[in-house]
């Protein structure tokens, strides 16, 4: 690679997990590998949510990205960044290291207000049970707020991506209070739809409970402090058992 293409540090050890680090180690980086997980980005959107990043560490740390070849411009269907296959091989990795920071004490830093139901399908996604989607093609559309996001389930593999479906199977509408108590089984899809916490046609209930028979998750497994730290903090209870 050409002197004026490395602009990230290295630690000059003959390590693959110092190597690793060289390229993924800096501040923020993992954050924006985070959101291409989600799909491809503009830049704008990027800045958007993680905004105390600044235009010119995101220029830089995209730099860096591409000129590793984990991440390359995409010009369609939009003007964006992107995984390449190699960045891809980050999904799991990261994915793991999401689910490893769950047992940390939530800082006491960290607002709230930053949850966003997308990052935690996307988190759900790392867990999902294989015997439970065998079989299971679908595509799930969610509406949480002003967010919008699809989760989509092809045999073993499930995604969760930013922004509307091509063509969903389901879209459902809640709030994020409703999404983290359906993640985290304190509501199950048929109580939240009749309590009116989400709506979707009646059609689609089926495909909708099959999708969080996928995505299962336990919250005995969280540590009281993350449970207090999220906003739906006043629906912790009993896990739903229905």
């Amino acid at each position: 690679m050409a002197p004026d293409k490395m602009l990230n540090k290295t630690y000059g050890q003959l390590c693959p997990i110092a190597r690793s680090l060289d390229v993924l180690g800096e501040r923020w980086t993992l954050l924006v590998l985070r959101e291409l997980l989600l799909g491809p980005k503009r830049f704008k959107e990027l800045l958007a949510v993680l905004p105390a990043m600044g235009t010119n560490r995101l220029s830089a740390r995209l730099k860096v990205l591409v000129d590793n070849g984990i991440a390359k411009p995409a010009t369609a269907p939009m003007a964006a960044y992107e995984l390449t296959e190699l960045g891809e091989q980050l999904r799991k990795p990261l994915l793991a290291l999401g689910l490893w920071g769950l047992s940390l004490p939530v800082d006491e830093r960290i607002d709230p207000a930053t949850a966003r139901a997308e990052l935690i399908a996307l988190s759900l996604t790392g867990i999902g049970r294989s015997d439970a989607s065998t079989g299971l093609r679908a595509t799930y559309e969610f509406h949480v707020g002003e967010e919008v996001f699809h989760i989509r389930v092809d045999d073993s593999e499930i995604l969760a991506r930013s922004g509307s479906a091509p063509a969903a199977d389901v879209i459902i509408h809640c709030d994020l209070n409703t999404f983290m108590a359906l993640a985290l089984r304190q509501i199950s899809p048929a109580d939240a739809l009749r309590e009116g916490r989400a709506h979707l046609p009646h059609t689609q209930l089926e495909t909708f409970e099959q999708l969080f028979q996928v995505l299962e998750f336990n919250p005995e497994n969280l540590p009281d402090t993350l449970l207090a730290a999220l906003p739906h903090s006043s629906l912790v209870g009993t896990p739903d058992e229905s």
